[in-house]
C-alpha cells in the first residue's frame, strides 16, 4: 500500500465541515492528516462570498493571491498520495490551497481534490492544480456530500492507493 497524506482546508479547522471529512477519511484509510491552516486565521466576515470587499472576495478575484499556511508538511517526499481536501469557493479551490500546492515538491507524487461544497462542482480545481505541481499526476478529484461515510470515501480512493 502506498504511504498517504491527507491534507485539507477548513475555514473552522478540525472542527469545520472540510475538517471533520477529512479526519474521518484519514482514519479510515490510515494515512496522515495535515491541516493546511491559515497564518491569519478567516473569520466569519472574511468568509463573506456576498461582500466583495472581503478578505475571500478579494483573494479569490485575485488568482496570483497566495495566503500564507501556518505550518508546513515535515517531510512531504515520505508520501506517494497526497489527498488534498477544501470547501469549493468561487467554483473552484481556494487561493490557499495554491500556497500548499506551490510550497512542495509534487514530483512523481499523486494528488487528489477532494471537496465539500454546498451546491457547485469541483470545477477546474484539478486543472488548476496541476498547474501548480506539473511533475505530478493530479486527478480531476470529486465533491463530496458532508455526510458521505468513510466506506464511501475510502473506496473511491483506493484508486490511488
Amino acid at each position: 500500500m502506498k504511504k498517504a497524506l491527507v491534507a485539507y482546508f477548513s475555514v473552522l479547522g478540525a472542527e469545520g465541515v472540510t475538517g471533520k471529512l477529512a479526519a474521518r477519511f484519514a482514519e479510515r484509510i490510515r494515512a496522515d492528516l495535515f491541516e493546511i491552516a491559515p497564518a491569519e486565521p478567516y473569520t466569519k466576515v472574511d468568509c463573506d462570498w456576498r461582500n466583495s470587499k472581503s478578505r475571500s472576495s478579494i483573494e479569490m478575484a485575485d488568482r496570483s493571491s497566495r495566503p500564507a499556511i501556518a505550518s508546513r508538511v515535515d517531510d512531504m517526499a515520505q508520501y506517494d498520495v497526497v489527498f488534498v481536501g477544501f470547501p469549493i469557493w468561487w467554483y473552484r479551490e481556494p487561493s490557499i490551497i495554491d500556497t500548499f500546492m506551490e510550497s512542495y515538491d509534487f514530483s512523481g507524487k499523486t494528488v487528489v481534490p477532494f471537496a465539500t461544497s454546498g451546491g457547485s462542482g469541483i470545477g477546474d480545481s484539478g486543472a488548476n492544480m496541476n498547474k501548480l505541481a506539473p511533475k505530478a499526476r493530479v486527478a480531476t478529484g470529486k465533491v463530496f456530500d458532508t455526510n458521505v461515510s468513510a466506506d464511501t470515501i475510502a473506496a473511491w480512493a483506493q484508486t490511488w492507493l
